[in-house]
C-alpha cells in the first residue's frame, strides 16, 4: 500500500515539472555554473554537495568555495560567462546579499544570468518570496527539497539555464580590444561553441563576423608562460604565487590567465578548480577564465589557441597558460607556450621513471613542489642528473640544471621568490625585455628551503611518539604497582609473623626480610619517594586545613564543609586503603587534585569565592555588550567575560555600507574593528585585576584583536597612572588640543554608561599611553600589565580548518604569527594570558564525537609544541601559555574528557617533552554543547545543559560556559543568560555533592572509561602519524572527512529514532506548547547601531590618515622580512583598523587558499 502511495505521489510531482526529478536533465546547450557559499559563511558542505550534483548532470562548475563577497562571485561570474549562479547563505543577511547581487549583475549588464540559493530553515517565506520579487530565479526552501529531492533542485536550475549567452544580450566585439571582461568573456564562449556569428579563429588569426580580423592596432610583444604537471603537483597555488609576485613587483602590469581542467568522459560535466586557489586575481589588472576540455585525452581546450590569440590582441602584458593533469607522455604545453614550466613533486616512483616523463625533455624550468614531502631531496639530485642525460651535456654540474625547489602553500616561500626570478630572467632573455624586480632579484634554486618546514620532515612522527611514552609510562606504572603489591604482601607476612610467633620466628623473619629488600631495590625513587610520603600527606588531608604554596603567597584551605545535617564533607575524599599496590596505582595512574599524572585536576582546590562560571555576551555595537557584561557579573566576585564577535569580525573586515557586509554588522556577536572599540567594550573592567579574565573567540583576526586588548589594558594603566600621579586634568587637555587641532569631535561611549561601569578606561579614547606620558614611563607600565592581564583569545588555526569556519589566513601565515605572539609574550614574561586557546568545541560542533573532538584537539595542541620548539622556544616559556577548551555533550566519554585529557598531556610533558610541573598542568575550559540545543521544544535544552554542566564541573573543570536554551534559534537574550548562569551557580552553590572536589575518583566505571578512551585517543594519534602527523592529515583532508563522517552518522541515527532525542524524535506533543506559541525574541543590531559602527570607523580613519599609510607599509615590510608580526601589531592597531590590516596581509601573500 505504501509503495503504490508513494509512486502515485512521485507521478504526480512528475507532472508538475517539465523535467525528471530523478533523472539527470540533459541540457540542449553547454551549461556553466558558479558555485560558492556567501561572505562570512565557513560552512560550504551543503553547497559542495550541490556542486557535485551539477557536475555529474553535465555541468561545467566554477566552485569558489565559502566566505565569498558579492562582487567576487559577480565578476567571477562574467569572466567565466556563465548562465547560472548557485549559493548557499546559512549565517544571516541573506536578504541584502542576494539583492545586492541581482543589482549588481543588472549594473555589470549581466542581468540574464540566473541566480540560485538555499539556506536551509534560516531563510523564510516572507524572505523567500521577497528575494523571487527581486530577481532571484529560485531560493529553494526546505519544502522544495523534500517535494522535489537533491536531483530535482539541481534539474530545476539546469533547466531555466538551458540556453546560449552568445543570444542573450549584444556585444560589441571591437571591445575586446579594449580589455572589457565581458566581451572577452562572450568572445570566449563563441570560440569554445563554435558560434562563428560572433567571431572564429582560422589560420592564427581571430576574425569577425564579416570575415575580417580582430586585431589590435599596434603590435606588442607578449610573453606566454606554460604551466603544467602532474595532477596535484600544487600548480594552482604555485600560479597564485606567480601572479602575486608580478602584481607586486610590476604596478602596471596586465595579466590574463588561461586554466584547463578536464572533462569527465561519461557525463561531460567537469569541475574547473583551479579558481578558488586563486587569492591574487581580484583586482582589474588579473582576467582569468577557466575551460574544460570538452574532450579525452586532451590536458588543453580545442579553443585554448584562439582563446590566447584573444588575450594578445587585448594587449595583457603576460599570459599564463595552466593546463590540466598530464602523464609521462603530456606535452601539449610545448606547442602553446613561449615558456613551458613543468611542476612536479617527489612522488614520481623509482628514479627510472624520470626517463620517461617528456617534460624533462621539453621545459625550460622545471619545478619540484612540495619540498618539504619526504624523499624531495633526492628528487632532486635524481632530477638534475636525468636533465643532465636528457641534454647530453655530460660535462654540466646539476647546480646549473634549471630545477627550482619550492613550497607553493608556504607564506613568502624562498623557493618560490627565486623561482619567479629565474622566470623574469628567461622572459627578459627571450623577449630582451627589461623587466627589474626590486624585491625578489635571487634567480638561483634555492637548495635550503626544507629547513622552513612548520614541523621538521624528522619530527613528523611527534605523535606516535607521544602514544609510546603514554603506554610505555603505564606499563611501568603497573609494573611498580605489582611491585608494591609484592611488598605489601611481604609487610603484611611480617606483621604475622610479630602476632603469630612460630618457632623458626628468626629464620622467617630473616628470609622475609631479605624478600622485602629485594622488592624495595625494585621500586623506581620515585615510586618508593610516594609510598614512604603515603601516611604524612593522608594526615595533612585530615586536618581542618591544607596549605598551599603559589609562588610566594601560602593559601590556608579549609578542607571541609559543614552540611545543613551538621556533617563535615570533605573537600577531596582521600583513598582508604593500606595496601601499597593500590596506593602507587592510584598516586601514579590517579593522583590527588594538584600532583602529577593531574587525572582529578591541576590545582589542589578550587579557587576560593570564585567557581568557574564565564560572563557571556557579545551584540550590537561595544556599549551594548558592555551593558551586557556589567549586567551579568553584578555581585560575583569574578569577572570573566567571554565574548562572542559577530561574522563581519570574525572574517577581519570593518563595517561598511556594502549590502553585503551591512546586513551582518553586529548581529550574533559584537562588532569590533578600531582600537577604540576595544576600550569601550571592556570599560568598567580592571583588566590587570587578579579576579578579572577575558575569553575571546577569535580565530582568524586574533592577532589583531589581541593586539586592540592589550594595548587596552596597557592604556587603562595609563590613565591609573595619570590619576594617581594628579596629571589626569593635563592629559584631558591634551586630547581636547589634538581634536581640535584636527577639527574633529573627540570620540565618547555613545550610550548612557550602564550600571556597574565606572567608566575606568574611557578617558584615553582616541588616544593612547604613548601620547600622554613618556616613552621610559609607558614601557614601565606596559611591561607591567602584560605581566598581569589574565585570559585567552581562541586563535587556534588548525581547528578552524579542520572544522571549516573562520580561516582567513593560510594554516602556515597564521601558524607564523601565533608563533610571533608565543615569542613576544615569551619576551615579556606574560604569565597569566593563554596565547591560544586549542578547541575541541568546533570540531564537536562540525560533528565530531567525544573521542575524535579529544584526539585532534590534543593532536593539534602537541602540534603547537612541536612548530614552538622547531622555532627555537624553550618547552617551559611557552607550555604555560597554551589552554584547552572543549565541548561536554551527553555522551559517556563526555565524564573522563578532562581527566583523559589532563593525564595524556602530563605524562607526555614529564616524560617526552620533560617540562616543569606548571607546563605539565592542561587547562581544560569547558562550553556545553552547542550541537545538542535543538530548535524543538528549546525549554527541554536548559536540561541537556544542566547535565553537561554536572559533568563538566565533577570533572574538574578551569572554567564553565553553559549555553542558553535559546541559542538553538538567536543569539541569547538577557534572560536566557541569566537562565544559563544560574544553571551552574545552582550546582556550584546548592548541589550537595559539588562541595567534594574529586567526586569522580573511586569509581570502577569512571577508571575504566578513562583507560578506554585514553587507548583510543592513542590509536588516533597513531593514525594521524599514518598520514604525515596533523598537518599531513590536513593536506589530505583526513580530519575534515572524519568529523563529516561522524556528524553524518549521528544526523541518521537522529533522523532514524535510534538515538532517542526528546522532543525532537520521540516523546513528542501534539500542537505547538505554551513556549512554542510565544513570539521569539530576535536578537538583532539596530540600524542605528550599525550606522553608529560604520560612523565611529570613518572618524577614526580620518583622525589617523596622516599616519595609517606608514603603519601599513612597515606592517607589510615585517611580514615580506619575517620579522615579529604581532610586536608591529601592537603599534599598527592604535592607527589602522581591523579591515585595513587584514587586506595588507592578503597583499604580502598570507591569504588564506580554499580548497575542495
Amino acid at each position: 500500500m505504501s509503495i503504490k502511495t508513494e509512486k502515485k505521489s512521485t507521478e504526480l510531482k512528475e507532472d508538475k515539472y517539465p523535467f525528471s526529478l530523478t533523472e539527470p536533465h540533459k541540457p540542449t546547450h553547454k551549461v556553466r555554473f558558479v558555485t560558492a557559499a556567501s561572505l562570512f559563511d565557513g560552512h560550504d558542505a551543503s553547497i559542495n554537495i550541490m556542486r557535485r550534483i551539477l557536475q555529474s548532470s553535465g555541468v561545467e562548475v566554477i566552485h569558489l568555495g565559502h566566505n565569498r563577497s558579492v562582487h567576487e562571485i559577480v565578476n567571477c561570474a562574467i569572466q567565466e560567462d556563465v548562465q547560472g549562479i548557485a549559493i548557499s547563505s546559512y549565517q544571516g543577511g541573506h536578504v541584502e546579499y542576494f539583492k545586492y547581487m541581482i543589482e549588481l549583475l543588472e549594473e555589470q549588464g549581466a542581468g540574464h544570468i540566473k541566480v540560485f540559493g538555499g539556506g536551509g530553515g534560516v531563510i523564510v517565506q516572507d524572505e523567500i518570496d521577497d528575494l523571487h520579487d527581486a530577481g532571484v530565479s529560485r531560493i529553494f526552501s526546505v519544502d522544495d527539497g523534500s517535494e522535489m529531492g537533491l536531483q530535482g533542485m539541481i534539474n530545476y536550475m539546469i533547466h531555466e539555464c538551458d540556453y546560449d549567452p552568445v543570444t542573450k544580450t549584444e556585444i560589441d566585439i571591437e571591445k575586446v580590444l579594449d580589455k572589457e571582461p565581458k566581451a572577452i568573456a562572450r568572445a570566449i564562449t563563441a570560440l569554445e561553441n563554435g558560434n562563428e556569428e560572433l567571431i572564429s579563429f582560422s589560420d592564427k588569426q581571430l576574425l569577425k563576423k564579416d570575415g575580417k580580423p580582430l586585431k589590435a592596432e599596434s603590435e606588442k610583444t607578449i610573453p606566454v608562460l606554460g604551466i603544467t604537471g602532474t595532477g596535484g603537483a600544487g600548480k594552482s597555488s604555485l600560479t597564485d604565487e606567480i601572479v602575486l609576485r608580478f602584481l607586486t613587483e610590476f604596478e602596471d602590469i596586465t595579466i590574463g590567465i588561461i586554466s584547463v581542467d578536464p572533462s569527465k568522459i561519461k557525463t561531460g560535466g567537469a569541475l574547473l578548480g583551479d579558481r578558488i586557489r586563486m587569492n591574487s586575481i581580484d583586482t582589474e589588472r588579473v582576467y582569468m577564465r577557466s575551460l574544460a576540455t570538452r574532450a579525452s585525452n586532451r590536458s588543453t581546450s580545442a579553443a585554448l589557441t584562439g582563446a590566447i590569440e584573444l588575450y594578445k590582441q587585448a594587449g595583457f602584458d603576460l599570459i599564463i597558460v595552466e593546463t590540466s593533469g598530464i602523464g609521462q607522455s603530456g606535452t601539449e604545453i610545448v606547442d602553446i607556450s613561449d615558456i613551458p614550466i613543468y611542476v612536479m613533486t617527489s612522488e614520481y616512483g623509482a628514479a627510472t621513471q624520470l626517463e620517461k616523463i617528456n617534460m624533462l625533455d621539453l621545459a625550460e624550468i622545471v619545478v619540484l613542489n612540495k619540498f618539504e614531502k619526504k624523499g624531495s631531496l633526492d628528487a632532486y639530485r635524481d632530477i638534475r642528473k636525468q636533465m643532465i642525460r636528457n641534454r647530453g651535456e655530460w660535462h654540466a654540474k646539476p647546480e646549473d640544471m634549471p630545477v627550482y625547489p619550492t613550497i607553493a602553500a608556504q607564506f613568502n616561500d624562498k623557493g618560490v621568490n627565486n623561482l619567479f626570478a629565474a622566470i623574469v630572467e628567461k622572459i627578459n632573455e627571450r623577449y630582451s625585455f627589461e623587466w627589474e624586480p626590486k624585491l625578489y632579484t635571487d634567480a638561483s634554486p634555492a637548495e635550503d628551503i626544507q629547513a622552513q618546514a612548520i614541523i621538521p620532515g624528522k619530527r613528523v612522527r611527534y605523535l606516535s611518539e607521544i602514544s609510546e611514552t603514554i603506554r610505555n609510562y603505564h606499563e611501568w606504572a603497573e609494573q611498580q604497582s605489582e611491585i608494591a603489591s609484592r611488598l605489601s604482601e611481604v609487610n603484611g607476612t611480617l606483621n604475622q609473623l610479630n602476632n603469630w610467633k612460630p618457632e623458626n620466628k628468626e629464620v622467617l623473619e630473616s628470609d622475609l626480610s631479605k624478600m622485602k629488600e629485594h622488592w624495595i631495590s625494585k621500586l623506581d625513587v620515585a615510586p618508593k619517594k610516594i609510598l614512604d610520603g603515603w601516611d604524612d600527606l593522608y594526615e595533612r588531608y585530615k586536618q581542618d586545613t591544607f596549605d598551599v604554596k603559589i609562588r610566594d603567597r601560602v593559601i590556608k584551605n579549609e578542607l571541609y564543609r559543614e552540611s545543613l545535617s551538621g556533617l563535615k564533607i570533605p573537600r577531596v575524599a582521600m583513598p582508604d586503603t593500606k595496601h601499597e599496590g593500590e596506593r602507587l596505582k592510584f598516586a601514579l595512574k590517579e593522583n590527588l587534585p594538584g600532583y602529577f599524572p593531574y587525572t582529578a585536576g591541576v590545582f589542589p582546590f578550587k579557587r576560593e569565592g570564585e567557581d568557574p562560571t564565564r560572563m557571556f555576551a557579545g551584540e550590537g555595537t561595544p556599549e551594548r555588550t558592555n551593558k551586557r557584561f556589567h549586567y551579568v557579573s553584578e555581585g560575583l566576585e569574578a569577572a570573566r567575560l567571554s565574548t562572542a564577535f559577530d561574522s563581519v569580525t570574525l572574517y577581519g573586515e570593518d563595517p561598511g555600507y556594502r549590502p553585503d557586509i551591512y546586513g551582518k554588522i553586529g548581529n550574533s556577536g559584537v562588532s569590533i574593528c578600531t582600537l577604540d572599540d576595544m576600550k569601550k567594550l571592556y570599560s568598567g573592567f580592571e583588566l590587570t585585576k587578579p579576579t578579572t579574565s577575558v575569553s575571546m573567540t577569535i580565530n582568524g583576526p586574533a592577532p589583531m584583536i589581541l593586539a586592540m586588548f592589550m594595548n587596552t589594558a596597557i592604556d587603562q594603566e595609563v590613565e591609573r597612572y595619570l590619576k594617581a600621579e594628579g596629571k589626569w586634568e593635563q592629559a584631558i587637555k591634551d586630547v581636547k588640543t589634538k581634536y581640535e587641532k584636527l577639527g574633529l569631535p573627540v570620540p565618547r561611549y555613545s550610550n548612557e554608561i550602564p550600571a556597574g561601569n565606572d567608566e575606568f578606561g574611557l578617558g584615553l579614547l582616541g588616544m593612547t599611553g604613548d601620547e600622554v606620558i613618556d616613552a621610559e614611563t609607558y614601557d614601565q607600565i606596559k611591561e607591567k600589565t602584560l605581566s598581569s592581564v589574565r585570559g585567552t583569545v581562541q586563535a587556534d588555526i588548525l581547528k578552524e580548518d579542520q572544522a571549516q569556519n573562520t580561516c582567513i589566513f593560510s594554516t602556515e601565515f597564521a601558524l607564523k604569527m601565533m608563533g610571533d605572539i608565543q615569542e613576544y609574550f615569551t619576551e615579556h614574561k606574560v604569565r597569566n594570558y593563554y596565547s591560544v586557546s586549542i578547541s575541541g568545541y568546533h570540531i564537536a560542533e562540525a560533528g565530531a564525537n567525544p573521542v575524535t573532538q579529544a584526539a585532534l584537539t590534543l593532536a593539534n595542541g602537541f602540534t603547537y609544541v612541536e612548530y614552538y620548539l622547531a622555532r627555537g622556544l624553550n618547552i617551559d616559556d611557552f607550555a604555560h601559555n597554551l589552554s584547552f577548551f572543549f565541548s561536554n555533550g551527553l555522551d559517556p566519554e563526555y565524564a573522563v574528557i578532562g581527566r583523559v585529557a589532563r593525564r595524556i598531556w602530563a605524562v607526555a610533558m614529564r616524560k617526552k617533552y620533560e617540562a616543569n610541573d606548571r607546563s605539565q598542568k592542561l587547562k581544560y575550559h569547558i562550553q556545553t554543547s552547542g550541537r545538542s540545543l535543538h530548535a524543538q521544544e528549546i525549554q527541554f535544552n536548559d536540561i541537556r545543559t544542566t547535565l553537561q554542566a554536572l559533568l563538566a564541573i565533577y570533572d574538574n573543570c578551569n572554567s564553565l560556559h553553559t549555553n542558553a536554551y535559546d541559542e538553538a534559534i538567536t543569539t541569547p537574550t538577557e534572560e536566557s543568560v541569566r537562565r544559563a548562569l544560574a544553571i551552574q551557580m545552582i550546582i556550584n552553590k546548592e548541589m550537595g555533592t559539588a562541595k567534594n572536589e574529586n567526586i569522580n575518583q573511586g569509581s570502577y566505571f569512571i577508571s575504566e572509561l578513562t583507560d578506554l578512551v585514553e587507548e583510543a585517543i592513542l590509536t588516533e594519534f597513531d593514525r594521524i602519524t599514518e598520514r604525515g602527523g596533523v598537518l599531513g592529515a590536513m593536506e589530505s583532508m583526513y580530519q575534515r572527512g572524519k568529523i563529516q563522517d561522524e556528524s553524518l552518522y549521528y544526523e541518521t541515527k537522529k533522523h532514524t529514532g535510534e538515538l532517542p532525542i526528546i522532543g525532537v524524535n520521540t516523546f513528542l506533543k501534539e500542537g505547538a506548547g505554551d513556549e512554542e506559541q510565544k513570539p521569539i525574541e530576535l536578537m538583532r543590531s539596530t540600524e542605528e547601531e550599525k550606522k553608529q559602527q560604520i560612523d565611529n570607523l570613518e572618524a577614526f580613519w580620518k583622525r589617523n590618515e596622516d599616519r595609517n599609510a606608514e603603519a601599513i607599509e612597515r606592517l607589510k615590510e615585517v611580514a615580506r622580512n619575517n620579522g615579529n608580526l604581532f610586536e608591529e601589531l601592537m603599534e599598527t592597531v592604535k592607527v589602522a583598523s581591523l579591515g585595513q590590516i587584514s587586506h595588507a596581509l592578503y597583499e604580502v601573500g598570507g591569504q588564506y587558499r580554499r580548497n575542495m
